[in-house]
């Protein structure tokens, strides 16, 4: 028996399998059920996003024995020929074949006989931008006035090469990109039904390769099944793709924003020692500096990266201390890098001296802050020169005559006293003194992604030389701890605090929640709303925004803090 690929395997049969197109399937649906549907549509978008699945879906619940129905029974005989692409009233034509005006000289032929079996006549040209001009005008009067039991649907991945006399006589339905989530997702249903076992890495891996078509993405896991067979592990991927170890990208990442230019040189030697390219590194360098410059800015980045949420739980902990100024001067460097990179000589040498420059660059000034120093400063030349400072010269000193020496009485010596006792040393801190913020804080100045690990966490009480870190059962931070890399890493930074060597022990909570403070993003979490709340309470109290609102009658809808304090508060009537 032949094999079926996945993307036919698991092609969509009804509105409700396709995937990030709810807009088509809604209006469709719609169309279908209060019957105003229309005799000609186009549908375009990238490749692979289901133009021609949602093409045959419809041609489904048009025809179907029990409808038209907005959900095809893909039981009946007209829905099993459709799908099977055997039914003589569903034709399919490769518009890349049949460009010619002949060509659509005989379809007009064959539209005038009414079906034999099925309700509607279905015409489904693909890739109809490939038809030649004549053949488009040969098809203008049977499009605008076809006759009642035929309809036409057209797919393209190029709309603007219709004519604008097609598309008129068209309802166009624009098929997105679907979204790296949404297609990981569906790779998941697909390998747990087909008994693979893959990690959510190497799907977000297939799925990215993919890059919004979830046909792509299907072809790369049938690849990666046939490499790895029914167990597949993450570095297998990689070398299957050639992508580059997100490893090492945040590692780049860490040594630029923490300007550590030796472990940047590091990095740049992986890369080569792993044979990866050095432009495909600095392109998908790029992406990640693009990512963390837009979380900088949205707190919520769906449907503007395309990334888990695992990815973007590290992103934020490696862009917490970093300035969105510093991040558009990365990017600018990262860009033209890319640029030069093809025609380099020696572009290991080019990307290494790349980061040199990124890791040394001095951090960004706010312009109102520098303007503000310069403002101080003036005024304090000013108040100088209103009373200036002068260091006069010291006269000279009078010519002194001898002066007969006069015997001087005795008088008693006074006891010396002791010297006093040095004072006791402070006594050692402890780590009830020296606390867990400032632990995970120590820690954030060196490893950011592992502080934004340990501010998920609890620490017991301590009982040093041990320590344990507590988390709730099924945390994916607790999962991300237990690696032995980074739990050595922390013991080693915790060992530098408490100054002493530590033994750091990853646990789950199971019930003793009473016993373990509340972690710190939890905290700050509380500090943040009672400070907002703190906001608005001032600014609603504000005697000119009371006065505002008894005036006008309006309602105040945000309170925004103005930078750098004072009266602190800005309304925003909405």
């Amino acid at each position: 028996m032949s094999y079926l690929v996945l993307a036919r395997k698991y092609r969509p049969q009804s509105f409700a399998d396709l995937v990030g197109q709810e807009h088509v399937s809604r209006t469709l649906g719609n169309a279908i059920a209060a019957e105003r549907v229309h005799h000609a549509f186009l549908f375009t978008g990238a490749r692979g996003v289901g133009k021609t699945s949602a093409a045959r879906i419809f041609a489904k619940a048009l025809n179907c024995e029990a409808g038209p129905a907005e959900n095809p029974c893909n039981a009946c005989p007209i829905c099993t020929e459709i799908t099977n692409g055997t039914s003589v009233d569903v034709l399919e034509i490769d518009g890349a074949s049949n460009t010619g005006v002949d060509d659509v000289r005989e379809l007009r032929e064959s539209i005038r006989y009414l079906p034999s079996r099925a309700r509607y006549k279905i015409f489904i040209i693909d890739e109809v931008h490939m038809l030649s001009i004549n053949a488009f005008n040969a098809l203008l009067k049977t499009l605008e006035e076809p006759p009642p039991h035929a309809k036409f649907i057209f797919a393209t991945t190029e709309p603007h090469k219709i004519p604008a006399t097609i598309l008129s006589r068209c309802q166009r339905f624009d098929f997105r990109k679907i979204a790296l989530a949404q297609v990981v997702e569906r790779l998941r249903e697909i390998v747990t039904a087909e008994g693979i076992a893959i990690s959510d890495r190497s799907l977000a891996l297939v799925a990215r390769r993919g890059e919004g078509s979830m046909r792509d993405a299907l072809s790369a896991l049938d690849q990666v099944i046939a490499f790895c067979g029914s167990e597949v592990r993450d570095e297998e991927v990689q070398a299957l793709f050639g992508q580059v170890d997100r490893r090492l990208l945040l590692d780049a990442a860490e040594a630029i924003l923490l300007r550590d230019g030796r472990r940047a040189l590091e990095v740049v030697r992986r890369v080569d020692h792993l044979g990866h390219s050095f432009r495909q590194f600095c392109r998908e360098l790029v992406e990640l500096f693009r990512v963390l410059s837009i979380l900088k800015v949205v707190e919520d980045p769906a449907g503007l990266v395309d990334a888990t949420g695992e990815e973007l739980s590290e992103l934020r902990g490696l862009m917490a201390d970093a300035a969105l100024e510093d991040l558009q001067r990365v990017l600018t460097v990262l860009l033209r890098t890319e640029a030069e990179l093809p025609a380099s000589t020696f572009p290991r040498l080019s990307l290494e001296m790349a980061l040199i420059r990124l890791a040394q660059l001095p951090p960004t000034r706010d312009i109102a802050t520098l303007i503000r120093k310069l403002d101080d400063l003036e005024r304090h030349l000013g108040e100088g020169q209103a009373a200036p400072v002068l260091h006069a010269s010291a006269p000279p000193a009078p010519v002194s005559r001898p002066v007969p020496p006069i015997p001087a009485a005795p008088r008693e010596v006074p006891p010396v006293e002791p010297p006093a006792a040095p004072e006791p040393a402070p006594p050692k801190a402890r780590p009830a003194d020296l606390g867990w913020p400032g632990l995970v804080d120590k820690i954030r100045r060196k490893k950011p992604l592992l502080a934004s690990i340990l501010e998920h966490g609890s620490l017991l009480p301590p009982q040093l030389p041990r320590l344990e870190i507590a988390f709730p059962a099924g945390s994916f931070y607790y999962e991300q701890l237990k690696d032995p890399e980074k739990l050595a890493q922390v013991e080693a930074l915790a060992g530098e605090y408490f100054g002493e060597k530590v033994q750091l022990r990853v646990s789950v909570l199971d019930g003793r929640e009473q016993q373990a403070p509340p972690p710190l993003i939890e905290e700050r979490r509380v500090q943040e709303q009672d400070r907002q709340q703190q906001v608005r309470r001032q600014a609603l109290e504000h005697p000119k925004v009371k006065a505002v609102l008894e005036m006008f009658g309006g309602e105040v809808k945000q309170v925004t803090p103005l930078e750098g304090g004072g009266e602190g508060e800005q309304e925003d009537n909405r």
